[in-house]
């Protein structure tokens, strides 16, 4: 009976190339790898041919979907590949580690516990690769894998040779007292210790199953531990009473994003794409017998460079890709390897291709180095209902899941583009943001909706917990829409929901949803609340329709939220602090858009009246009466004398400086098109801002200041202009500019001009006479 050990690194390919290789010459009788053993039952999908790395089994507790774990593999990870040999080779395969039923509950019930500070090696001890490159002189451990691993072009004995390292390491950096088995009594040891121990008596059972050969696939920290095992006993009482949670597994897709390191995936890799693109170059190379491998490598990296550059418009010809992979290949001679590494490569690409310019290296990171990746997995993988339910709309609306940001402009009157725009707004409620509309966009009116898609693995996880509401998409909207509309405690949240629940096109959803809103509307007396409520009624009503969903329930509801808005407002507006006051200059502003959206001529009489109300109530805020006043002359309800008037009382003398930029501040913020094509405006507010004193103006300079940095910069250049041309106040006559010139003494000053700026005598009598 033989039992060979192989350390190898996750997703390495080097690590990958040399296992295949050493299960070739070794033709084991049955496979162990480390890895879930929930996902037993999912091995036989690994074979399938519609499966695509990367992909991942994702573990989760059946009573709490968000406590999950994922073991992600790509093409180019060693278990994969082995679990593929296993297949292949028709021979016992098994994943061998502590189950994550265990892991699960040993971490639920440690949250309730504060953990204890970290070991001092702990975090030398989750980088061992490090240590080695430290060792051997090299900045980081990615660097030097991928020469002393990655590059090989023949295994050897890479696999005696690691573990004899890995042995070493562990020697120095466990515990001496549990050197032998890497026990600890710390939080993250103990669980490697536990997990050691599930992965030795998984070996021990299968040892007496096996007649001849057994291969184990490991990671290379963990070799040491399997190769000198203690005493049976020993593991035993590692494992014995673990708790138990239950818990169910499936496949999942997976993305190249995801396996890398800045993802926060402990055993992530720098650069997925690049290693994928090793692992296919070393393919290539076996199915050629090896003929100018290192030159295939190169040249195809630098060729994949050479499209992305000119899929966005930079140039990047087949000239340059030459030159690059000369660069890069003279780069890692003179760093004497035997093949450029990434390294090389992005020094050669920088150089060439980006003339020192580092922004086109962060496309190629995004696109190349870390790639865009999206896994697949077959339709046969068991999942729960709603996740199967979404890959059916996915596939019938021509909508396949991409981790890659996309731009989706829908046309409503189009049916596959409406029922598209359905099931991302049924998502989004689900809690499930495939796609983020951005409902600002112009072009087809209100028959034009616009999306950013990108699909994140972790969708998978937000499926499995939406589930709960129902086995259908719609089904779990209506269930979802319904209990939100019972938990919302206020009338914007609930106007808020209804107008999501419209554009979901939810119909047993709104009648629910327009009974809370009425009940609450009855009770509310906050006014301020009456308002925020009215915007999203008023799309609802708006564009309800162009959705093919009738919204004509809920218009006695904006007619009555209306009305007790005109009614209530000028109670509501008394008596304002700073705060309170720019809110309600926000909502008044809501609500006017509002009631311009509707197109309804009585709304707009009845909320005009209640503004002329206001505006002509004493003790309003200056802020507010100032927006009064500019959204009663924007609507054309005042003309511009009476506009002007009220702005002169405001920013008469009688008035305090801070409030009189209050109410300027409240016309003017936000437009500057007034300030420039009225005149008499104009003038009020040059003939006030001219009267303040020193005192006075260096108060009100920071309110100023806020409200013509709302303008935009052709207006505030505009304004710098008139006020040239202006000297004195308005109304007053300009004075000429010669008029207060002291010609005697501007003549003595002439000669010295004349030497600064050059000027010949002609000149100089010239600029004399002007």
């Amino acid at each position: 009976m033989t039992t060979s050990i192989f350390g190898i690194r996750h997703h390495g390919p080097g690590s990958a190339r040399s296992l295949l290789s050493a299960l070739e010459d070794l033709r084991p009788d049955c496979l162990l790898i480390e890895g879930p053993p929930e996902g037993q039952d999912l091995l036989r999908f690994a074979s399938d041919p519609a499966i695509e790395p990367p992909v991942a089994i994702l573990i989760y507790a059946t009573d709490e979907a968000r406590r999950a774990v994922y073991y992600p593999f790509a093409e180019f990870s060693p278990e994969w590949q082995a679990v593929r040999y296993g297949l292949r080779q028709k021979i016992t395969t098994r994943f061998m580690d502590l189950p994550l039923s265990n892991r699960l509950a040993l971490e639920r019930a440690a949250e309730s516990v504060t953990p204890k500070a970290p070991d001092s090696t702990s975090a030398i001890r989750l980088d061992p690769l490090g240590c080695l490159a430290a060792a051997a002189g090299f900045s980081d451990g990615e660097r030097w894998w991928e020469q002393m691993v990655e590059h090989r072009q023949h295994p050897g004995e890479i696999f005696a040779a690691i573990l004899e390292a890995m042995t070493a390491l562990r020697e120095q950096l466990l515990p001496e007292e549990h050197a032998e088995t890497g026990t600890d009594s710390t939080g993250e040891d103990l669980i490697n210790s536990r997990r050691e121990a599930a992965m030795r008596q998984a070996i021990r059972a299968a040892e007496k199953e096996v007649d001849d050969k057994l291969a184990v696939v490991c990671g290379a920290w963990h070799a040491p531990a399997l190769v000198q095992r203690p005493k049976v006993r020993h593991d035993a009482d590692l494992l014995k009473g673990l708790p138990r949670l239950k818990v169910a597994a499936t496949w999942i897709p997976w993305t190249n994003a995801r396996l890398s390191q800045e993802s926060g995936y402990g055993a992530g890799v720098v650069s997925p794409g690049w290693y994928s693109h090793i692992w296919s170059s070393q393919a290539s190379s076996q199915q050629r017998n090896g003929h100018d491998a290192a030159r295939r490598l190169t040249a195809g990296w630098m060729s994949l460079v050479a499209r992305c550059l000119r899929e966005r418009d930079l140039d990047a010809s087949p000239a340059s890709v030459i030159e690059a992979v000369r660069l890069a290949e003279t780069l890692a001679s003179l760093r004497s390897q035997a093949l450029p590494g990434l390294e090389e490569m992005n020094e050669a690409a920088l150089t060439v291709f980006c003339m020192g310019n580092t922004a086109p290296m962060q496309l190629i990171r995004e696109k190349l180095i870390v790639g865009e990746r999206l896994g697949h997995v077959p339709d046969e993988v068991p999942t729960v209902p709603l996740a199967a339910d979404v890959a059916r709309e996915q596939r019938r609306l021509r909508l396949p899941p991409d981790s890659a940001v996309k731009l989706l402009d829908l046309d409503l009157r189009k049916p596959n583009d409406l029922d598209r725009s359905r099931l991302l707004h049924r998502l989004n409620l689900l809690g499930v943001p495939w796609g983020a509309a951005d409902r600002r966009t112009s072009g087809k009116g209100t028959f034009r909706e616009q999306w950013q898609i990108a699909w994140r693995p972790e969708f998978a996880v937000d499926l499995i917990e939406a589930g709960a509401w129902g086995n259908s998409v719609l089904q779990a909207a209506e269930a979802c829409a319904a209990d939100q509309a019972q938990r919302a405690t206020d009338l914007p949240s609930l106007t808020t929901l209804l107008d999501l629940v419209l554009l979901a096109d939810l119909p047993d959803a709104v009648a629910g949803a327009v009974a809370r809103i009425q009940s609450e509307a009855a009770l509310a007396s906050d006014i301020a609340h009456l308002m925020q409520a009215l915007p999203a009624l008023a799309t609802v009503l708006r564009y309800g329709s162009v959705r093919q969903t009738d919204a004509s329930s809920i218009g006695h509801v904006v007619d009555g939220l209306i009305a007790r808005v005109c009614v209530g407002l000028a109670a509501a507006c008394s008596s304002l602090n700073d705060e309170s006051a720019r809110t309600m200059v926000s909502d008044l502003g809501a609500v006017d858009q509002a009631v311009r959206l509707l197109e309804n001529t009585e709304h707009e009489a009845e909320w005009a009246a209640a503004l002329v109300r206001l505006l002509q109530q004493s003790g309003v805020h200056g802020l507010v009466a100032g927006r009064v006043g500019r959204l009663l002359l924007d609507a054309g309800r005042i003309d511009h004398d009476l506009a002007a008037r009220h702005m002169g009382l405001a920013l008469s003398a009688a008035n305090e400086p801070q409030a009189s930029a209050a109410w300027l501040e409240g016309f003017l913020a936000g437009s500057g098109s007034l300030l420039l094509h009225d005149e008499r405006v104009w003038g009020l507010v040059d003939s006030w801002v001219a009267s303040l004193n020193d005192k006075s103006f260096v108060e009100v300079l920071p309110l100023i200041r806020r409200t013509f940095a709302t303008f935009t910069a052709p207006e505030r250049r505009q304004m710098g202009e008139a006020v040239k041309r202006t000297v004195g106040r308005a109304g007053g006559t300009a004075e000429k500019p010669d008029e207060k010139m002291d010609h005697q003494r501007a003549a003595t000053v002439l000669p010295l001009l004349e030497k600064i700026l050059g000027l010949s005598g002609d000149e100089d009598r010239e600029l004399s006479h002007e």
